[in-house]
């Protein structure tokens, strides 16, 4: 059994599916990473050192790619199946910060 069958069993989808599926998160991960620099230069200025960068990077991109993520989805016709796992991303933080404060 290869991987990309092992995937379309993992997520209960046909190969096109699979197929729009990973194009999504290929152009998600892409557009991030052409977007990592404008993003933070609209938040910091430039002479910032690079551990604030990185700390605002951290901070800031993660739901900028989920909601590309979800976007790219959406276009390539698998809005339920990125929405699920978008609820699923945001249950597992809820439950991780729920943890801590208390």
């Amino acid at each position: 059994m290869n991987v990309f069958t092992r995937m379309r069993a993992r997520w209960g989808v046909g190969p096109w599916e699979a197929i729009a599926i990973l194009i999504a998160f290929s152009l998600a991960g892409l557009t991030t990473v052409r977007i990592k620099d404008p993003v933070i230069g609209l938040i910091l200025p430039p002479t910032s050192s690079g551990w604030v960068q990185w700390a605002v990077y951290l901070v800031v991109m993660p739901p900028i790619y989920q909601v590309l993520l979800l976007g790219y989805g959406t276009l390539l016709g698998q809005f339920y199946f990125f929405w699920a796992k978008l609820k699923a991303v945001a249950r597992f933080v809820g439950s991780r910060i729920s943890r801590t404060s208390a």
